[in-house]
This record gives C-alpha cells, sequence and structure tokens, in this order.
C-alpha cells in the first residue's frame, strides 16, 4: 500500500522520540500498535465480506443456470416421452382398428343371428361365417401337452 523502506521508519522512530519523549514513547508506541491491528482487521473482515458477497452472488448465478439447465433437460425429456408416446400409440391404434373390423367381417351381423336362430335352419346363415357358440358341438376339455416332451399316446389297456 504505501511503500515505506526501513530507513524512512528509523527517521519516523527518532522525531517521534524526540517530540514524544522517552517517557511516553513506549505507551504511544503501544497504542498506535493496537490501532494498526484494529485497522487491519476491519480492513481483512471488510475484504471477506466483499468475498463472501461475491461468492453468494456467484453461487446464485450458478444456482440459477443449473434451474435454467434442469427446465430445459425435463422439457426436452417431456417432449421425447410424448413423442415415444405418439410413436407407439399411432401403429398400436392402426392394429387395434384393422383388428376391430377383422373382427366384424368375421362375426354375423347380431340382425342376420337372430333371423337364422328364428328360422331354426343352419342354413340360412353365411357359408363362410362360424357357427354361434351356442351351436358349436362342444369341445372335450384336455391339457395340452408340454412342450418339452413330445406328446405320447397309451395303447396298452
Amino acid at each position: 500500500m504505501f511503500d515505506v523502506s526501513f530507513s524512512e521508519l528509523m527517521l519516523i522512530g527518532v522525531i517521534a522520540l524526540i517530540v514524544i519523549g522517552p517517557e511516553r514513547l513506549p505507551k504511544v508506541a503501544r497504542t498506535v500498535g493496537h490501532l494498526l491491528g484494529r485497522a487491519q482487521r476491519y480492513v481483512n473482515e471488510v475484504k471477506s465480506d466483499i468475498q463472501k458477497e461475491m461468492d453468494l452472488k456467484e453461487i446464485g448465478d450458478i444456482k440459477h443456470q443449473m434451474e435454467d439447465a434442469a427446465r430445459s433437460v425435463q422439457s426436452s425429456m417431456t417432449s421425447s416421452v410424448e413423442d415415444l408416446k405418439a410413436a407407439v400409440t399411432q401403429p398400436s391404434q392402426a392394429i387395434q382398428d384393422t383388428l376391430n373390423q377383422a373382427r366384424q367381417a368375421l362375426d354375423p351381423l347380431p340382425s342376420a343371428q337372430g333371423d337364422a336362430a328364428a328360422s331354426g335352419s343352419a342354413a340360412d346363415a353365411s357359408p363362410t361365417a362360424p357357427a354361434p357358440a351356442a351351436e358349436r358341438p362342444a369341445e372335450p376339455a384336455s391339457e395340452p401337452a408340454p412342450a418339452s416332451r413330445p406328446a405320447t399316446t397309451d395303447t396298452s389297456h
């Protein structure tokens, strides 16, 4: 701060000795030392407070940057998820529509079933349409053979 050399300090000491006197010089030197120490501590505290404020401001700026980055990542993830849902839903919906159309084409019309049942003849029903569930023969309940072993028939009785 101040560029004071040793020779200048000696000159100030000699002048202080002459002006103050040898009896009061040690007491004045101690008082000046205490005052300079307090001044240095005060300056250091101010410096540290300023540094803390600057650090807090930098941390706040970094916090805002991180929040902005998090919001941008969240919005991009949300849009990606929505795009993925749309990409999965459209083919799924198309397949579902195709299956519904196929079911409608395979199932006889309800009014045609009612007419066929009322007349009592199965010949009136469409030849390509499967028989309704009530007219189908009952299938015996049998358990399928496990896939790991071939099915065997027991011919010895």
